[in-house]
């Protein structure tokens, strides 16, 4: 079911009218799970495509229930391995195309999200978090919530399960902020990135087509801008994704965590992962880098090796957050430049810290021309990062030959320039309209201007998707 479909929304406002009919906790548990099956079921075309699916929600269930039973770690580590090998046979990786698999087609979307809060809820349990056992209902509410199922946000369970037992009433104010976070997400998915979609596919064509590639440097900027449309694109396609899941979520009394904080504002690498994402960075970091830190801590307890210790962390977490976004080879080469980036940029904090000092390195990242280098370098290295979502190996393979390390080098420096330009203009625009931003706030808040700017950008919307024909579909579905 296509976020950008009639039969979405028809959906939702289904959803949200019989949820509403009574204030019974367990009559809208059962409208969620009626919900959540339903949204599930129209990816398929025949029950056996869920089989897979099932199997893996039943091992999970099942895996909980032991090792909070039982409470030891040697269940732990079966259960997660399990778990994992499970996941890693279903979701078909390339380096099992040797091995035999099931003979039919089935549904993967949203099984890494399962696997994210399978594991979170088997950990907590194995530390004594789970005080009760899980129902069956909130635990498939819970795992397979239509509003986060496809991409997030993933939501921790304790958040979930309080919103799922407090009592919400829809009044004005809570519908209007629903409906204009969800308003904004579709700006976002059908304007912005429809938009920037529009330009990429066009580059992209120039680019990857022979007999229309060119030539030179002509061929380095087209690329970059070509990577730079992409990353807008694919931040303004998902950020308004997740608004217009927090938004229904408000009207379904779901308090969904933000999932993005201004990204390209980010100084640094490290910085622009804690505002991408957020919650599958902050997944991995309490599930994987942590206990890397922890582990290689007590192994090597020398306290001038502790920020080592972080770099080396800090490349295995993003090297298998790369991984975790597909299945392919081309894949672990976006695990490999993500690693690389999140390395890179901890040991250049480590060495300016260094040869300058802490105060010292710290002024020096308040000076604004440093600032805007780091800013801009930041979103270069994250738009040709991602490159890696957009071609296949053998393209990947054909770019790397036909820019060589000297052109990689100067799409960066001319992205990032670029980047640092817009951003100090954009900024300079904000600064000169802060005073008329107060006066333009009615347009936020219930009441008649309220109202009227939100059916201007309704019919925005309409104008835009007539435009395109076809609204770009959700880009992160497909990892």
């Amino acid at each position: 079911m296509e976020l950008t479909s009639i039969g979405f929304l028809v959906f939702v406002i289904a959803v949200v009218i019989a949820f509403h009919l009574t204030a019974l906790t367990a009559y809208r548990s059962a409208i969620m799970t009626v919900a959540n099956v339903g949204f599930i079921a129209s990816y398929v075309t025949d029950l056996q495509q869920l089989v897979p699916l099932t199997a893996f929600l039943l091992l999970g269930y099942a895996m909980i229930g032991l090792v909070r039973t039982r409470r030891s770690s040697s269940s732990l580590v079966i259960g997660m391995v399990l778990v994992l090998c499970t996941y890693v046979f279903i979701k078909r990786f390339a380096f099992l195309d040797g091995l035999p698999g099931l003979p039919f087609p089935y549904v993967v979307v949203g099984l890494s999200y399962i696997l994210f809060r399978v594991l979170h809820l088997a950990i907590d349990a194995s530390q004594g978090h789970l005080v009760e056992p899980v129902k069956p209902s909130a635990f498939f509410n819970y795992t397979c919530n239509f509003l986060c199922f496809v991409s997030g946000p993933i939501q921790r369970f304790e958040d979930f399960d309080k919103s799922a037992r407090t009592e919400m009433a829809l009044d004005a104010d809570r519908v209007f902020h629903a409906f204009s976070r969800i308003i904004r997400g579709y700006i976002k998915v059908i304007v912005v990135s429809g938009i920037a979609n529009y330009a990429f596919l066009d580059l992209n064509h120039r680019i990857l087509t022979p007999g229309l590639v060119p030539e030179g440097g002509r061929f380095m900027v087209e690329y970059g801008l070509c990577a730079l449309t992409y990353a807008i694109y694919l931040y303004f396609n998902f950020s308004g994704y997740m608004d217009i899941v927090i938004g229904v979520g408000k009207l379904l009394g779901q308090d969904l965590p933000e999932n993005f904080n201004r990204p390209f504002v980010a100084r640094n690498f490290l910085e622009l992962w804690s505002r991408w994402h957020i919650t599958l960075s902050d997944w991995f970091k309490t599930y994987l880098f942590n206990p890397i830190m922890k582990t290689l801590a007590d192994a090597f307890p020398q306290p001038a090796l502790v920020p080592y210790l972080g770099v080396m962390a800090f490349f295995v977490t993003f090297f298998v957050m790369g991984i975790w976004h597909g299945t392919t080879m081309v894949f672990a080469i976006y695990g490999l430049v993500m690693g690389a980036g999140a390395s890179a940029n901890k040991l250049w904090q480590l060495f300016m810290t260094d040869r300058l000092g802490r105060k010292r390195y710290q002024a020096l990242g308040h000076h604004r021309l440093y600032c805007y280098a780091c800013r801009g370098l930041t979103c270069a290295y994250f738009a040709v990062g991602v490159t890696c979502l957009w071609v296949n190996m053998d393209q990947l393979r054909w770019l790397g030959g036909a820019l060589g390390p000297l052109g990689w080098l100067g799409v960066l420096l001319f992205l990032g320039a670029a980047c640092a330009a817009a951003m100090f203009l954009q900024d300079l625009v904000t600064s000169w309209s802060e005073k008329w931003r107060s006066r333009a706030a009615i347009l936020w808040r219930p009441g008649a201007f309220g109202n009227l700017w939100s059916a201007a950008q309704i019919l925005l919307i309409l104008m835009v998707s007539s435009f395109f024909h076809r609204t770009p579909e959700f880009v992160y579905r497909a990892f």
